[in-house]
């Protein structure tokens, strides 16, 4: 194996999930008797370039198909990260109705919708077909592209050159990250401003995060490495913030290198200060991280065969990609989890990728009364125990298994 960004052959073990199927590849229940395809799930670090990187096995298309099932505006609280996203860099960045903005992995409109209420011409780039049919009922101008630097020369020529472009949850998910990269260098107008965030690996390691490993996340991105990538293909770092999504991610926003119209924030150099800190240049800060995902699974297993001994129910609420990697790497079946729920009609009366524990809508939760409630986007937690809240009447009480178990008053 080499880094696909460098090159270099020098990569140490991060992390081995065994063999899953795809994250997001649900099963109809009238396929509960065809097989699935399962790939490994092997994670290693470059110690090159400190880019931690999923080995290859199979094409993107497999993993990001027409009936791709995540659609972002099901969540409450990334809308309204979404709103003041578009809020923020308005004004930050003096766009008007005469820029020009451009979402790739637009997904289903979910921020794209607030640029458009502000009267500001905008684009998005989306290549699964259900999202982006669910983008085009918001409105909203959506190509069915997989985003790189052949693709963004289309659209300079059609003048769609960006004063803002937005990639958020994106940067993890492509397999040529210098061809991606590049495309942004190619599609922003000299003054513009490039923005991507993406879940911060040093959150990852430190709270024991393993369950964001999937077939769908080709990167996971620090600083360190990310200066290197964007500086290798055109882009320049010019300012880094921190954000409480996904367990703790990092939003980067860059600039054209050539032009480089913004000065750098002193931010960026003491977040590179804060990872190396935490030992991101030591190999033995990646080769330790297997045996907290071991730890994880080990006392999340205990956790359900111990309820299934005392005879305490149990279901989970997220039909998650992160919840679907926890599963299948501790091997969890509906007799030790009997159904999970999910607001989203798309995954609604399928099967979750492997365990195949059934997805029902949000009703069963009140009219089975589980004692526990597994929160699977531990990262919603917030938002999932005000909408379940009602579950305290019978006594029923959540749990969490990352970083560590806990059963929640």
């Amino acid at each position: 194996m080499k880094c696909r960004h460098c090159g270099s052959e020098h990569l140490v073990p991060f992390l081995d999930l065994g063999t899953s199927p795809p994250s997001n590849s649900y099963v109809a229940v009238k396929d509960r008797a065809k097989p699935e395809l399962w790939y490994p799930l092997v994670i290693r670090s470059c110690m090159t370039c400190l880019l931690v990187q999923t080995e290859d096995f199979a094409e993107r298309e497999v993993f990001f198909s027409e009936n791709y099932a995540y659609f972002s505006s099901f969540s409450t609280s990334w809308l309204n990260h979404a709103k003041a996203y578009v809020a923020g860099m308005t004004e930050r960045f003096g766009l008007t109705e005469a820029s020009q903005v451009v979402e790739v992995a637009a997904n289903d409109g979910y921020l794209l919708q607030y640029v458009r209420e502000r009267g500001i011409r905008c684009l998005g780039v989306e290549p699964t077909a259900s999202t982006a049919a669910a983008a085009r009922e918001k409105g909203i101008e959506i190509r069915e592209e997989f985003f790189g630097v052949e693709y963004a020369n289309k659209l300079v020529d059609e003048g769609w050159s960006a004063d803002l472009t937005a990639a958020n949850n994106v940067l993890a998910h492509v397999p040529d990250i210098n061809d991606f990269v590049r495309g942004f260098a190619v599609l922003l107008k000299p003054t513009g401003v490039s923005t991507f965030e993406f879940p911060h690996l040093m959150n990852m390691v430190a709270d024991a995060q393993f369950d964001t490993a999937y077939h769908e996340h080709y990167s996971y991105l620090s600083l360190h490495a990310v200066l290197r990538i964007f500086a290798a293909n055109g882009l320049e770092v010019f300012d880094v913030e921190t954000t409480p999504w996904h367990g703790g991610s990092l939003r980067v926003f860059a600039q054209r290198a050539d032009s480089r119209p913004h000065l750098i924030n002193p931010r960026v150099g003491e977040m590179i200060s804060l990872e190396k800190a935490a030992g991101m240049e030591r190999e033995d800060y990646y080769t330790a991280f297997q045996a907290e995902a071991q730890r994880v699974r080990n006392d999340f297993l205990s956790f359900l065969i111990d309820c299934q001994s005392r005879g305490i129910s149990v279901a989970a609420y997220g039909a998650a990609a992160k919840g679907n990697t926890l599963l299948n790497f501790a091997g969890v079946k509906p007799d030790l989890l009997s159904f999970v729920v999910d607001k989203n009609p798309a995954k609604q009366g399928m099967l979750l990728p492997g365990s195949r524990i059934p997805i029902l809508g949000e009703d069963a939760i009140r009219e089975i009364k589980p004692e526990r409630v597994v929160i699977l986007p531990w990262n919603l937690q917030s938002e999932i125990k005000d909408q379940l809240s009602y579950i305290s009447a019978w006594g029923g009480k959540f749990v969490t298994a990352v970083p560590r178990l806990t059963i929640h008053p």
